[in-house]
């Protein structure tokens, strides 16, 4: 909950517990949960919270760059609180994202294209995950 607060309070969003329920479950999710999941997390540490306050809260964390709307999953924007550059292995037989580090893998030639202007980019691989 502290940590929840702290991110709250630094990123000048106004305190809560609705809020703080989300921002808990987000922060304690280990995957990159969408905004239905986010409500569900949240309505257990919060039964008063809204499916709008879910995402409004949502939307202020992604304004305020402390996470990162992304579609990974096929129609669905997932909420990453992996701010650090990675990038993203979807597991096609669980659906489960796992964050692949960015020095993991080497892309080149984007200088190349020519007529574009490259801000950023990510792989995102997809297959099965080997189990050990």
């Amino acid at each position: 909950m502290k940590e929840a607060v702290k991110l709250l309070r630094d990123s000048g969003i106004q305190l809560t517990p609705q809020r703080t329920a989300v921002v808990e479950s987000v922060l304690e999710s280990t995957t990159h949960p969408s905004a239905d999941e986010v409500f569900e997390m949240a309505r257990r540490k919060c039964p008063t919270v809204s499916r709008a306050t879910v995402y409004n809260t949502l939307n202020l964390l992604v304004e305020k760059q402390v996470v990162r709307a992304q579609i990974l999953r096929e129609g669905t924007v997932v909420f990453d609180t992996n701010m650090k550059k990675h990038h993203h292995f979807i597991d096609d037989e669980t659906g489960t994202i796992h964050d692949i580090p960015w020095e993991s893998l080497e892309v080149r030639g984007e200088q190349r294209l020519d007529g574009f202007d490259v801000r950023e980019y990510q792989v995102i691989l997809r297959g099965r995950k080997k189990r050990t």
